[in-house]
């Protein structure tokens, strides 16, 4: 039996149950994800965009329930500090915390004119310009740190919090056809290839086409 549990909600909608369930993964943590109802007001808040830090994901493990992404982040880096979520060299970890916090917190515009669906595809999507501030913003965070730590991942060798945390983002560009600089692009398509996104999006192929309703309340 699994030590612990990640609730999440769709994986075809739901970007921070993605975060969390990368992060679980990324840490080697021994979990069971459990899917919550739709009609959960905490499913409804994530995938309108409405929390990034609302009670999907929430992991359960040893008496604890972390319920923000970031928290469950720096929990599993406490439980598995070797597995490389956050960096062991000071400078570096400060940056990925920064980097990871203002994915957290940020990128609104991007949220609401991007929202992830794994299972779509737009070529030649037109952007607002809002969200085209949000993806240059991100397009240099990218490239000060696939320059600074020398990739294939945001801090290097190993996929980070970072990682996780962008990965959604790596799947609204795909989603999208977002123009990107070569160097972005390429992180891009390694996120993309990684085994578990390709095993999260073959399971979000599985879930039906659209949440009911979801729609009416953007």
């Amino acid at each position: 039996m699994a030590q612990a549990t990640l609730s999440i909600s769709s994986r075809n909608y739901g970007s921070w149950s993605l975060r969390g369930w990368l992060l679980c993964k990324f840490s080697g943590i021994d979990f069971e994800p459990v899917m919550v109802d739709s009609d959960d007001p905490s499913v409804r808040a994530e995938l309108l965009l409405l929390s990034p830090s609302f009670l999907v994901p929430c992991l359960t493990h040893d008496g604890v329930r972390v319920w923000d992404t970031l928290a469950i982040g720096g929990y599993l880096n406490e439980l598995s500090p070797d597995a490389g979520l956050l960096p062991r060299e000071r400078v570096a970890r400060a940056h990925c915390r920064s980097v990871s916090g203002e994915m957290h917190s940020g990128f609104s515009n991007l949220r609401s004119a991007l929202p992830m669906n794994l299972k779509a595809h737009y070529p030649g999507f037109k952007i607002w310009a809002g969200a085209q501030a949000d993806i240059d913003r991100i397009a240099a965070i990218w490239n000060e740190c696939l320059s600074a730590y020398g990739g294939p991942y945001l801090f290097g060798a190993v996929p980070s919090m970072a990682d996780a945390m962008y990965a959604p983002v790596c799947a609204r560009f795909t989603t999208y056809d977002v123009p990107l600089d070569p160097a972005c692009d390429a992180y891009r398509k390694t996120i993309m290839a990684m085994p578990l996104m390709q095993e999260w999006i073959e399971a979000a192929k599985t879930e039906p086409d659209e949440v009911e309703e979801l729609d009416v309340e953007f």
